[in-house]
């Protein structure tokens, strides 16, 4: 994850940006969030409202804030645009059911007018679970190919492990 991070923040030239986290719950926010900030799994329990972290690579601060996917909360996630210039969404492979409520969600995101300039990194989290979904599979579902606003990018990854 920390070599896609450094080919992302090339992608900057200013010296501070802000990131936000969003998915729905259980696929792996916090843990991303944690392995992006300390490069070790953390334990963690459902996010009630948001955790924020700041990452200084090479003298450029990425604020990072990870905001709880639980459905209560996501009506709130809009609060957290302003000035957003990359949106992580991480989606749980392994949750066929709720895929559609992922694409949902992030549709009604990508319209917002404080993201229309955002980037966004898709992250297939949970790839080392069998049967999961593919990267391809996920791409399929949440019509990647039909994001023509937004410069976007689907990786295979493992929170647990830091793999993608």
């Amino acid at each position: 994850m920390g070599i896609l991070f450094t080919r992302i923040w090339r992608l900057f030239n200013h010296q501070e940006h802000k990131v936000i986290i969003v998915g729905l719950d259980n696929a792996g926010k916090t843990t991303i969030l944690y392995q992006f900030s300390m490069n070790e799994v953390v334990h963690t329990s459902p996010t009630i409202g948001s955790n924020v972290e700041e990452i200084v690579i090479n003298n450029t601060r990425f604020l990072m804030w990870d905001i709880g996917g639980q459905e209560s909360l996501r009506s709130s996630w809009n609060t957290y645009y302003t000035n957003t210039e990359f949106v992580i969404v991480v989606v749980d492979s392994t949750d066929r059911e709720r895929i559609s409520v992922t694409r949902e969600e992030l549709y009604k995101m990508l319209a917002h007018e404080d993201l229309r300039k955002a980037g966004l990194l898709i992250f297939a989290n949970k790839q080392d679970v069998k049967e999961c979904m593919t990267v391809a599979e996920i791409s399929q579902f949440l019509k990647l190919t039909s994001i023509k606003d937004h410069q976007w990018h689907i990786q295979a990854c493992c929170a647990l492990t830091g793999e993608g």
